[in-house]
């Protein structure tokens, strides 16, 4: 499957990989500051698997370079926020968390165009 898409695609199982060694840290390495801390983590983890499944969905699309700029950056600005946090204790990245959402969220609706 070539074209525009078929990068996102490759991107989707990466993060995937990635996801899933960042889970494997956070469930067995990661020294968490607090119980919220490690909420947050996982809640990252949870979001950065599900958007590497949808990355791999792109090139179905009709606009697969739309749909796979947005879903890789939001998932980058929304979980990376979340990772950050929950690892180190600080928020100050945290602003970037609804960015990245609403980023997801026009993501979506392009998969749907």
């Amino acid at each position: 499957m070539a074209g525009p898409g078929a990068a996102f695609r490759r991107l989707g199982a990466v993060s995937g990989a990635g996801a899933l060694g960042l889970a494997t840290y956070g469930a067995h390495g990661a020294q968490f500051p607090d119980a919220y801390s490690k909420e947050l983590f996982e809640k990252a983890n949870k979001h950065h698997f599900l958007h590497s499944l949808a990355l791999l969905g792109v090139p179905l699309c009709r606009k697969p370079l739309w749909a796979g700029v947005l879903i890789a950056s939001g998932t980058t600005l929304f979980c990376t926020s979340f990772y950050y946090q929950a690892l180190s204790g600080d928020p100050s990245i945290q602003p970037l968390a609804p960015v990245g959402a609403s980023t997801l969220l026009l993501g979506w609706l392009a998969l749907a165009l």
